[in-house]
């Protein structure tokens, strides 16, 4: 069985002023909403159930139960107070039920078929980025596990906000979030450093996407430019 968690509580403060009546994840992208991307990509795999962690303005989700059958919402209700760490503990639970997604809101996904490349071992998806970024990137061993979880690399693979996680490494993860998230300043962290101080633990590989597959969307000047690049498209 395949689950899916999407986290969507934040308060997308680089998205203002549209997102101060808006959640981010459902400011439209041409005419969908982002994060609706994401759950019909997810759909699409024939994912059984999405769950999505909501927070900031909460009730304008609500909807999506209605539209979507496959979907419920788990409220993070301290998203305004602590990192993303916070969502994955709200939806801990989720992890213990089998193999799992673990997707941001914020994304655009071009390519409704992103998720269906069969079976797949715990990873993440990532993109590749000659030169140097400055952006949450993955060092690997000469296996292609990932050793390293973090911000800054050169011509390495960049995080594109999905992960996926087979039921024992989702298990494990709901274990190490559980006790993390217990311990003095750990809130203040994201959930993919946990990854990164047991990435011992946990073998992951990338799964390689193309840039153009998915987009993160963080500003209204990407908002922007990604919807000039769908007209032009037309």
């Amino acid at each position: 069985m395949e689950n899916a968690i999407i986290m969507a509580s934040g308060l997308g403060t680089r998205m203002r002023p549209l997102t101060e009546s808006v959640p981010k994840p459902l400011i439209k992208v041409g005419s969908t909403p982002m994060v609706e991307t994401v759950i019909n990509a997810l759909t699409k795999r024939g994912v059984e159930h999405i769950y999505i962690v909501v927070g900031y303005l909460k009730e304008q989700f609500e909807y999506l139960t209605d539209k979507y059958p496959r979907v419920s919402l788990i409220e993070n209700k301290v998203y305004a107070s602590a990192n993303n760490i916070s969502s994955v503990y709200a939806a801990r639970d989720i992890l213990r039920l089998g193999d799992c997604f673990i997707c941001e809101a914020d994304l655009y996904v071009a390519d409704q078929d992103i998720f269906c490349c069969g079976t797949m071992d715990s990873c993440y998806f990532g993109k590749m980025v000659k030169g140097y970024s400055d952006d949450w990137v993955f060092d690997l061993d000469d296996g292609g596990l990932i050793t390293r979880v973090g911000k800054k690399g050169t011509d390495c693979y960049n995080m594109v906000g999905i992960s996926f996680f087979r039921a024992k490494e989702a298990d494990m993860l709901a274990d190490l979030i559980e006790t993390e998230y217990s311990l003095p300043g750990r809130s203040e962290l994201f959930w993919d450093d946990i990854v990164n101080m047991h990435i011992d633990k946990l073998p992951l590989t990338i799964h390689p996407v193309l840039a153009e597959q998915i987009i993160e969307i963080d500003t209204v000047d990407e908002l922007k430019a990604v919807e000039r690049r769908i007209a032009e498209a037309r």
